[in-house]
């Protein structure tokens, strides 16, 4: 499958390009194709072009700022946060992946907060969030620096 992805977060030094190179890596590893502009204070780097926009299956938006989703309408959107894509990027990559192959509108959101307890003890479970914590950045930096 054919990806495009936007990662935005308010400097954007680090943590959008973390995300970046965490979807770029992680989308080849599962065999497909994507294409990823990271945004920040500077401005757009490997902006996406109207070409790579139109041939993809879905979209993937992990930002912490506000992102102008237009260029994206009419196909599967997937929203998150940069954290998402540093941490859980399987997790972002398998929801584009479902929302392609099925309805051309579906939008799926990550960015719900954990901590809605309305389910007024029905027993379903919630998904744990974040991902795999060894993959995490404070993980990975006690594995460096032990």
């Amino acid at each position: 499958m054919k990806f495009v992805a936007v990662t935005s977060c308010p400097t954007g030094i680090a943590h959008s390009q973390m995300a970046a190179e965490n979807l770029e890596q992680t989308a080849t590893e599962m065999g497909h194709d994507i294409s990823v502009e990271v945004q920040g204070a500077m401005g757009a780097e490997n902006e996406l072009s109207a070409e790579d926009i139109q041939a993809a299956d879905a979209a993937i938006v992990a930002a912490d700022t506000a992102v102008d989703t237009d260029r994206f309408e009419g196909m599967p959107l997937v929203k998150g946060t940069v954290k998402d894509a540093v941490n859980d990027v399987e997790s972002l990559l398998n929801q584009a992946i479902e929302a392609a192959d099925g309805d051309a509108e579906t939008t799926a959101d990550t960015t719900e907060t954990a901590d809605d307890s309305g389910d007024g003890g029905s027993g379903e479970e919630r998904e744990r969030r974040g991902g795999d914590r060894s993959k995490s950045l404070g993980a990975r930096l006690k594995r460096l620096f032990s």
